[in-house]
């Protein structure tokens, strides 16, 4: 028989096709796929660039145990939604119009921005059996969520200068935090984010991607993505990691530089200085803290060494949200119990929204 004719390849070409398909939307052959098959079946022929669309992976495998993990992200974003806006709206009080307040207002926007970009995308991922997202919506989730976190800790670092020109020299405190240092201290922060993750992100942009399409992540994350370019990625991986040491090595020399400066001059203090300075430092060193533990609980996991089981990917996965989520979450909780004008002026605002109560009025028209 001859296998040759017009007819046998397209049938041919059909059946290639519809397996195609199939390894590609099938949830079970995710993990497989991360690993085999670097191109794509067009028009009979197997040629690069053929992924129009990524498949989140996410917790794909846990089933009915989605539902769970759905109420616990929804009930943890809406925490994340209401505390920070709540000390959005609480710094708008004139009487809070200061350096401090005005760093600790735009961390608490990068913290809803920051989170915004995942988890929403993370709680319509569990309501479906495939999670899917384009090319560009996944490149700007990307560039967004890291540029945002860098964003953060360069936020963070800001602050710690702050906290060491309020303690170390009180008296020219005013002069030097102008309005003008102000916003140059925060645009430089914004900018440091940018510098910091464009070449990376623009970099994993320009490649080919011609699958498998699978990111096994809960969003899509650099190194998730890079694993499925057609391609050697060791110069962007390079990148990835220069600009990575630069900015953590960069914020976290500064912000110890900024605290054993101002422990030097808290130990010239009397006892209740040393108190009121330690005060000051204590909601910012607990932020700085869980933030650069819980960035080194992602690095280790991303460097456990057996990464085929689901059980790493889980753990992986679970630890990413985690340190996504958990900063952006302590936050208002952690400045608003340990400053007193923020407090007040929360429940000022508070009161503000508050009906007012309904006196009751004395029937002019009654006959006694």
């Amino acid at each position: 028989m001859n296998y040759n004719t017009p007819l046998s390849s397209g049938f041919q070409l059909v059946i290639n096709h519809l397996w195609l398909s199939f390894i590609t939307l099938s949830p079970d052959s995710h993990p497989l796929l991360s690993n085999n098959h670097r191109s794509s079946f067009v028009n009979g022929t197997w040629e690069p660039d053929g992924v129009t669309f990524f498949i989140i992976q996410g917790f794909a495998g846990l089933g009915e145990k989605k539902i769970i993990i759905f109420v616990i992200l929804l009930l943890g974003y809406i925490a994340i939604l209401g505390g920070n806006s709540m000390i959005i709206f609480a710094l708008t009080d004139p009487k809070l119009n200061t350096p401090m307040y005005f760093f600790l207002y735009n961390l608490a926007f990068v913290d809803i921005v920051y989170t915004t970009t995942t988890i929403p995308k993370m709680l319509s991922g569990l309501l479906t059996d495939v999670n899917t997202i384009s090319v560009l919506a996944c490149f700007v989730q990307m560039h967004f969520f890291f540029k945002l976190s860098v964003t953060e800790v360069a936020i963070l670092t800001v602050m710690a200068y702050d906290r060491y020109v309020a303690i170390c020299n009180p008296l020219h405190y005013t002069a030097v935090m102008t309005r003008t240092v102000r916003l140059l201290l925060i645009t430089g922060a914004w900018c440091f984010g940018t510098f910091c993750t464009l070449p990376a992100t623009s970099m994993t942009w320009q490649r080919s991607y011609c699958g498998p399409n699978v990111v096994i992540h809960a969003w899509c994350d650099l190194s998730s993505v890079r694993r499925l370019v057609c391609g050697d990625t060791k110069i962007d991986n390079i990148v990835s990691i220069f600009f990575a040491i630069l900015a953590l090595l960069t914020t976290g020399v500064l912000i110890l530089t900024s605290y054993v400066l101002i422990g030097v001059s808290i130990s010239r203090m009397g006892v209740a200085q040393r108190l009121k300075a330690f005060g000051t430092c204590a909601a910012h060193l607990t932020v700085v803290s869980i933030f650069y533990s819980s960035a080194s609980f992602v690095y280790i996991s991303y460097r456990v060494r057996d990464k085929s089981s689901s059980c790493y990917i889980y753990v992986r996965i679970i630890v990413s949200v985690l340190y996504a989520a958990l900063t952006p979450f302590l936050n208002p909780m952690i400045y608003s119990l340990r400053n007193k004008e923020l407090r007040e002026s929360i429940i000022r605002m508070l009161g503000r929204f508050r009906p007012s109560a309904v006196l009751p009025t004395k029937d002019i028209n009654t006959v006694s």
